[in-house]
């Protein structure tokens, strides 16, 4: 795990004048390739240079959104991006793993009609892009999250086994890019 700071900002604009950076990046991690399994970037939900450095050095994407009505603008608008580099750089490997829906609102057991309407759109949007419901299993909003960290427990160990699922669908869809890597 390697924390950004300010200096994102800096690279912000050296990429954006470099008439290169959405292949900078790629470039940079192939030359440690080797140590790492894995690497997960947690890009801004913004239409910027390091959002598009970063999808451009992608094997795969997994893309968060919030499940709200600016969550879907959003879809939209990172999904005409990535179909944009695919246009300018046949190069371009990154292929969608999955749609993550976030801040899912449940009120007791049963799913919040705004919440179950814009999970539904956003099922829609992707079968629309792909031709298949790219939609995975939704992160409920919930308190549960923070305590786990607080405790420093799992949500298993909490017996949260409901919040822990679309984690492990997460880690299996990330798990497929190469299908060497056994999850246990």
């Amino acid at each position: 795990m390697i924390p950004s700071d300010d200096a994102l900002d800096t690279v912000q604009d050296y990429l954006a004048g470099s008439g290169t950076g959405a292949l900078t990046l790629g470039r940079r991690l192939k030359s440690v390739a080797k140590l790492f399994n894995y690497c997960l970037i947690d890009a801004p939900p913004q239409r910027s240079q390091i959002s598009l450095t970063v999808i451009g050095a992608s094997d795969g994407l997994m893309i968060p959104v919030e499940a709200s009505v600016k969550g879907l603008q959003s879809l939209i608008r990172t999904l005409e991006l990535i179909n944009e580099l695919k246009e300018e750089d046949e190069t371009f490997g990154g292929r969608v793993l999955g749609v993550v829906p976030f801040r899912d609102r449940w009120v007791g057991l049963r799913r919040t009609t705004e919440s179950e309407s814009n999970i539904e759109s956003m099922k829609q949007i992707t079968t629309q892009w792909f031709e298949k419901d790219l939609v995975l299993p939704s992160i409920r909003e919930s308190e549960k999250f923070k305590q786990a960290i607080n405790r420093g427990l799992t949500l298993h160990e909490m017996g949260q086994e409901d919040l822990a699922y679309p984690i492990e669908v997460l880690v299996d869809k990330i798990y497929s890019l190469d299908g060497k890597h056994d999850k246990s």
